[in-house]
């Protein structure tokens, strides 16, 4: 609560913190009491909280005033109240801009009618907090066409003829063996050789789409994980919808999925045999739970760690599971295919699909418990099949059924103490029990979606060679899974029998984002695999070192140079030039890994 401040129209925008803009309050009402209440636009049916109270005017004549920081994030909701008479006075909605200085003056009607009027007056202007983002953007499309262009000019012989006048010959013919060869083999900038997966067999059959989509998502989580630029949309949902940062671990999650089954697929045919395939599977996804473990329980110079407020869930932890479950599903059920097997059956128009039919019986049996949990479940205080946040939300009747039943077999399984204590839920619905967005019950959605993401593979293979078939199937797939999410959600935020939720890992989260996963393996396949127009590059470089990449960057988080004291720590703009930079260094950190052939593989 803010008290009257003299000279308040002349505060500085410096005074105010990221993502807020000053709010003067104007009582020209005599005899009248305000109590100011506030709400986010984007916080479903929540309660309005205390803003300020601002009193009568002492004095008769001018205005009391008082001075409130708020949101500029999203749109904002205000009630104004007469705290005496216990009635609402106006209720005006407004998306202030950040940095900016607004009144709302609350007086009679001027034209002499009864009424009141709640007027927003633009003291000084905001600033443009989106301007970073779009000059970030636009420096990278410079340089995607600057790159563009250049691969174009090293393509004729023109442009080569030009450089061979101002250079020797034998100079000139080194430089076309060495860095330019053949158009359909080696990438001019990069010096690496164009993919022709096509044509590779079954034994070493490898995508350079898949680790350019893996890179994709793992670039984005970087970034998302580095701060994002302290934006909104690059921060997790606090609830229901989505954000960039909701996208890229489902896509990691989907990716993993079809290198199980491509790269499962060439062991078994090079030979190895099962009860093999089933050690490494175990072993790997123990290695990836245990580093999963240590990462997220970070306790640099604080002490030795306590047991009993170790965190279990986590990303490489739910990767862990997932991968394990996935592998052994495709391994029990896998045969060896010989080569010409692909060929014979290719022509048929389900086999991708009909060939695993066990497999789904799994699947469909897996997402039979999640809806039976999460709808059916009784949960001792909550509405049995409650998908809400809790805390203030659905008008503050469940505060402490965040998550419904997910949240209830967390804290019954593992414990409030072993869950994350900040989850995104508490920003916009002020929750106040742990919640964690990888826990056990949504373990089970992000195997279906790893299972999609066999199916990317399945088609990857089973139609090799034949791109109109494997871009039908992908488009099929796009659709159908974009329909469900149509049916699920009602295409709404909130309204829907399932929202997209990426704190529970609904069904409909599952389902969109592997439509959209589809639909980038539609445009990625042709692109660099078929046609050969893109190499990938940059992503596919940390695309081939995903989980050293991944661990580097969490472990090396605060150190030099991936962070530094910013001169204005709240400056969008700082913040985006930081992590940013993080970014790119992980990306180069990778291509040098990558070009001195550096891999870990667990």
């Amino acid at each position: 609560m803010y008290s009257f401040l003299p000279d308040l129209d002349k505060k500085k925008p410096r005074e105010l913190k990221m993502d807020q803009a000053l709010l003067l309050i104007h009582n020209e009402l005599p005899g009248t009491h305000l109590a100011v209440y506030w709400k986010s636009e984007r916080c479903y049916h929540c309660l309005f909280e205390l803003l300020v109270n601002v009193p009568q005017s002492e004095k008769p004549g001018p205005a009391s005033i008082a001075a409130v920081p708020i949101s500029s994030q999203h749109g904002s909701v205000l009630q104004l109240n007469d705290s005496r008479a216990e009635k609402e006075v106006c209720r005006l909605e407004y998306r202030f801009g950040e940095f900016g200085n607004y009144s709302v003056l609350v007086r009679r009607n001027l034209n002499g009618s009864s009424g009141i009027a709640c007027d927003v007056v633009i003291n000084e202007n905001p600033v443009d907090s989106n301007l970073p983002v779009t000059v970030a953007f636009l420096i990278g499309l410079s340089l995607i066409i600057a790159v563009c262009l250049l691969r174009l000019l090293l393509s004729l012989d023109d442009f080569n003829d030009w450089i061979s006048k101002a250079m020797s010959s034998r100079e000139t013919d080194r430089l076309i063996n060495s860095e330019l060869g053949s158009p359909s083999r080696v990438d001019p900038l990069s010096g690496d050789p164009q993919p022709e997966a096509w044509r590779l067999s079954m034994s070493n059959y490898r995508l350079r789409c898949v680790d350019t989509f893996r890179g994709i998502a793992l670039v984005l989580m970087i970034f998302v994980n580095y701060g994002g630029g302290k934006y909104w949309y690059f921060k997790h949902s606090s609830w229901n919808g989505l954000t960039v940062a909701d996208l890229v671990f489902p896509w990691f999650v989907f990716i993993m999925g079809t290198s199980v089954f491509l790269s499962m697929t060439s062991m078994l045919h090079r030979g190895c045999s099962k009860f093999r395939l089933l050690g490494k599977i175990t072993w790997r996804s123990f290695l990836l739970i245990m580093i999963g473990i240590v990462i997220v329980n970070p306790n640099y110079c604080l002490g030795p760690l306590s047991w009993d407020e170790l965190r279990i869930p986590g990303v490489l932890q739910r990767l862990g599971v997932t991968y394990f479950v996935v592998a052994v599903l495709e391994l029990l059920f896998a045969k060896p295919v010989p080569e010409a097997w692909v060929l014979e059956r290719s022509c048929i128009c389900l086999g991708d699909v009909t060939s695993s039919w066990p497999q789904w019986l799994v699947i469909l049996l897996l997402e039979s418990i999640w809806v039976g949990l999460s709808f059916w479940l009784p949960v001792p205080g909550c509405p049995t099949g409650y998908l809400g946040p809790g805390g203030i939300g659905d008008w503050g009747r469940y505060p402490n059924c965040t998550g419904g039943a997910a949240g209830y077999i967390d804290h019954l399984l593992l414990g409030s103490e072993h869950l994350y204590q900040h989850p995104s839920s508490t920003v916009l619905y002020h929750t106040k029990v742990a919640y964690d967005p990888e826990g056990i019950l949504g373990t089970i959605n992000s195997i279906v979606m790893a299972f999609l993401g066999v199916q990317a593979g399945k088609i990857l293979l089973y139609y090799k060679g034949k791109t109109k078939d494997i871009l039908i199937r992908f488009t099929a797939w796009c659709c159908i899974l974009g329909l469900i999410s149509v049916a699920l959600t009602k295409s709404s935020e909130n309204e829907g029998l399932i929202p997209i939720n990426k704190n529970l890992w609904s069904i409909s989260y599952v389902t969109t984002l592997s439509s959209f996963a589809f639909f980038i393996l539609l445009v990625l396949y042709p692109v660099v695999d078929t046609r050969g127009l893109w190499t990938g590059a940059p992503f596919f470089y940390p695309g081939m070192n995903s989980i050293l990449v991944y661990v580097g960057h969490n472990v090396f988080e605060d150190y030099f140079p991936f962070q530094w004291k910013l001169g204005d720590s709240q400056s969008h703009r700082e913040h985006l030039t930081q992590n940013l930079t993080a970014t790119i260094l992980w990306v180069l950190i990778a291509y040098v890994l990558y070009r001195k052939k550096i891999f870990w593989k667990i």
